[in-house]
C-alpha cells in the first residue's frame, strides 16, 4: 500500500473522515419525547406532591395548644360524620403516600477490576502479535495501525492471555478463565470494601454481551461464592455496551418489590472468544478498541445502609430504537465471507447513536433540568413546532443539572461530538477520555472506571449529581442519575486509579479524522 493509499478515506468502515457525525441536537427535537419526560415526572413523582402536604399538616398540628386539641376533641365526640370523614381522609392520604413513594435505592460501593501487569498491551505489542497471527493482510495491518493511533487509547490497556499468546488460543476454557478473573477479581474487592456477607445478597445480575456459556456467568458467581439458594439471579446477554445501566434499572425495579435486600450487579465483556481474525474492515475496528475489564456494584434498599452508602439512585431512563431496521442492524455479530465471526459496525453507526442519544436526553431533560431551563426550552420548542416561529432553538445547559458526567468511553469520535453538542468543558469530559486512554473500551463497565476516576481526583462532594450515559447495539441509549450522599475522600478509596492518579490527565494528541 502506497502513502497515497493511506491518505484515502477508509470506507466502508466507521473510521473514515467523511463519516456522518452525531446529529446536531439543536435540530429535529421531537415533542413526543419531551412529553414522555414529563409523563415520567408525573407518574413517578406523585409522592413529591403529597410530601409537602404531609409536612404542612404536621407543621399546622405543631402549633396547636392543649386547649385547641381539647376543643377539637369535644367537637369530634358529638359529630360521628366528621370523625369518619377525617379518619377516611387520613387513611387515604397515608395509603396513597406509601403506595406512590418508591423505595430509595442506594449504591453502597463499587469496584473495578484491574488486570495483572502481564496483560498490558502497548500499541507496539498489539501490532506485533497481530502480525504474528498470519491471518491479516499487510493492508489491513496498516489499517489497524491507523485506527489504533486515532483511537484515543494509550500504552497501558489490557488484553487476555489467550489473545496475546503466540499463536493465539481462543477457546472456551480460556474464555472461562478470563470471565472468572474479571468477575471474581471485582467482586472480591467489592466484598472487602463493603464487608457484606455473600449470603446476604438476594439479587444477582450479570451482564456480558458476547460470551454466554452454560452454566451461565451468574451461575458461576453463585457457585464460587456459595450464594443462597433462593437468590434471584439474572444473566443478560447480547445487549451491548449499554447493558450495565440496563442491569442497574433491573436491579432498581427488583429492589422496589423485595424489601431489605442487597443487589449485586456485575458488568463486563469477554474478549477471548470475540477477537476477530478476518480481513473485513468493518469488523477489525473492534479489535482496536475493546479491552479487558469489568466492574461489580452493590445496591441496597435497606434504610440503615443510607449512612454508609456513596450514592442514591435518582433516575434511570432507557431508550430503545430496535424497531427501526437501520438502528437494529448497525452493530451486528456475524460471519464474514470466510466464515470468521466478528462484530460488524455499520457506516450509519454515528447517525444512529446520535438519534438515540438525542431521544434519551430529550426524555431525561424534564426530570433533571431546573425549571428556568425547562421553561426556556419548552417555550422555544412550542414556538418552533406549533407556532412555526423562526426562533433559534434553545439547548438546555445540562451543567446546571449535573456536576459530573460519565459518558461511555466507546470511542474518541463519539466523545468529541457529545462534548460539542452538550457544550461540555474538557474538565467534564476528562473521566471519559482518561478511561478510554488508560483502559480502552471496556464495554458496559467503562462508566464505573470513569466514576472511580472522578472519586480518585477528589471531585465528589455531598449533594453532587452524576450523569451516566451509555449506548450499545440494538440500538439502545440508557441514562442513570446518581446523587452523592457524602463527600468521597480519595485517601480512603481503593480503585484502579489510586496508584497512578497523579499522572492524569495526560495530553492525548489531536486527530483530524473521525474514528469510532
Amino acid at each position: 500500500m502506497s502513502d497515497s493509499d493511506l491518505r484515502k478515506p477508509l470506507n466502508p468502515t466507521p473510521g473514515s473522515s467523511d463519516r456522518t457525525p452525531l446529529p446536531d441536537f439543536k435540530k429535529s427535537v421531537k415533542l413526543k419525547y419531551v412529553k414522555l419526560g414529563y409523563h415520567y415526572l408525573v407518574t413517578h413523582g406523585m409522592y413529591l406532591f403529597l410530601s409537602p402536604l404531609v409536612v404542612l399538616l404536621a407543621a399546622q398540628m405543631s402549633t396547636f395548644s392543649v386547649q385547641d386539641l381539647h376543643d377539637l376533641w369535644e367537637h369530634l365526640r358529638y359529630n360521628l360524620i366528621s370523625v369518619i370523614a377525617c379518619s377516611t381522609l387520613l387513611v387515604f392520604l397515608a395509603t396513597l403516600y406509601v403506595l406512590t413513594r418508591p423505595r430509595p435505592v442506594y449504591l453502597v460501593d463499587f469496584a473495578c477490576y484491574k488486570p495483572d501487569e502481564e496483560r498490558k498491551c502497548t500499541k507496539k505489542i498489539f501490532m506485533e502479535r497481530s502480525g504474528l497471527t498470519g491471518t491479516f493482510t499487510e493492508e489491513n495491518l496498516l489499517f489497524q495501525k491507523k485506527i489504533l493511533e486515532r483511537s484515543g487509547l494509550g500504552e497501558s490497556t489490557y488484553l487476555p492471555e489467550a489473545v496475546l499468546r503466540v499463536p493465539p488460543n481462543p477457546c472456551m476454557a480460556e474464555a472461562r478463565m478470563e470471565a472468572e478473573a474479571v468477575m471474581f477479581g471485582a467482586v472480591d474487592q467489592l466484598l472487602e470494601k463493603t464487608k457484606v456477607n455473600p449470603k446476604d445478597i438476594g439479587i444477582l445480575i450479570v451482564n456480558c454481551s458476547l460470551f454466554n456459556p452454560t452454566p451461565s456467568l451468574s451461575a458461576m458467581v453463585i457457585n464460587h461464592y456459595k450464594l443462597r439458594g433462593n437468590i434471584r439471579s439474572f444473566n443478560l446477554g447480547g445487549m451491548g455496551c449499554s447493558a450495565g445501566l440496563i442491569s442497574i434499572d433491573l436491579a432498581k425495579d427488583l429492589l422496589q418489590v423485595h424489601p431489605n435486600s442487597y443487589a449485586l450487579v456485575i458488568s463486563m465483556e469477554n474478549i477471548t472468544l470475540n477477537w476477530y481474525f478476518g480481513n473485513e474492515r468493518s469488523m477489525l475496528v473492534s479489535n482496536c478498541l475493546f479491552r479487558m475489564g469489568g466492574a461489580a456494584i452493590l445496591l441496597s434498599n435497606r434504610g440503615r445502609d443510607r449512612f454508609r452508602s456513596k450514592y442514591r439512585l435518582v433516575h434511570t431512563v432507557r431508550t430503545n430504537k430496535a424497531s427501526d431496521d437501520k438502528c437494529f442492524s448497525c452493530v451486528t455479530q456475524e460471519e464474514d465471507k470466510e466464515g470468521k465471526v466478528g462484530v460488524s459496525l455499520s457506516k450509519d453507526l454515528m447517525a444512529v447513536a446520535g438519534d438515540a442519544l438525542k431521544t434519551n436526553i430529550t426524555t431525561l431533560g424534564p426530570l433533571v433540568l431546573p425549571m428556568s431551563e425547562q421553561l426556556l426550552f419548552f417555550a422555544t420548542l412550542v414556538g418552533r413546532k406549533l407556532l412555526k416561529m423562526k426562533v433559534k432553538p434553545y439547548i438546555p445547559d445540562f451543567k446546571l443539572a449535573f456536576e459530573h458526567f460519565c459518558i461511555h468511553a466507546g470511542g474518541r469520535a463519539v466523545l468529541d461530538e457529545l462534548q460539542k453538542n452538550l457544550h461540555l468543558s474538557d474538565w467534564h469530559m476528562e473521566p471519559s477520555r482518561m478511561t478510554l486512554y488508560r483502559f480502552g473500551n471496556t464495554s458496559s463497565s467503562s462508566l464505573w472506571y470513569e466514576l472511580a476516576y472522578t472519586e480518585s481526583k477528589g471531585r465528589i462532594r455531598r449533594g453532587d449529581r452524576t450523569w451516566q450515559i451509555a449506548f450499545g447495539s440494538g440500538f439502545k441509549c440508557n441514562s442513570a442519575v446518581w446523587k452523592a450522599l457524602r463527600t468521597i475522600n480519595p485517601a480512603k478509596e481503593k480503585n484502579p486509579w489510586m496508584d497512578e492518579i497523579d499522572a492524569f490527565p495526560v495530553e492525548v494528541p489531536k486527530i483530524t479524522l473521525i474514528d469510532t
